[in-house]
């Protein structure tokens, strides 16, 4: 978990996609979440995480719902929203912040 708190202390925003492989939204979202990383360029980091692969932090953080998308900025979440969004919708919300 201190690899977690390098990652979100970052001076630019960092989206973390929380995903699975078996789950049908996490997956609809893999080619959201390249254009969304493909957009904003250096202006944001864009991080996936596997559930599976991590249930300590998941448990940490009560991911319940697949995909979780969350937004921190300077080691505080300004942002979480579990389910599917399009690109545009996540690429605004990520602009506010830069």
């Amino acid at each position: 978990m201190s690899k977690f708190g390098e990652i979100i202390n970052a001076n630019i925003p960092v989206l973390i996609d929380f995903y699975t492989e078996w789950n049908e939204p996490s997956i609809a979202m893999h080619p959201v979440i390249r254009d969304v990383a493909a957009a904003l360029g250096d202006r944001a980091k864009v991080i996936k995480i596997d559930v599976d692969k991590n249930q300590e932090l998941a448990e940490a953080l009560r991911i319940k719902g697949l995909p979780t998308l969350m937004i921190y900025k300077e080691g505080q979440m300004i942002w979480r929203q579990s389910g599917e969004l399009d690109a545009n919708s996540i690429i605004g919300i990520l602009k506010e912040q830069v």
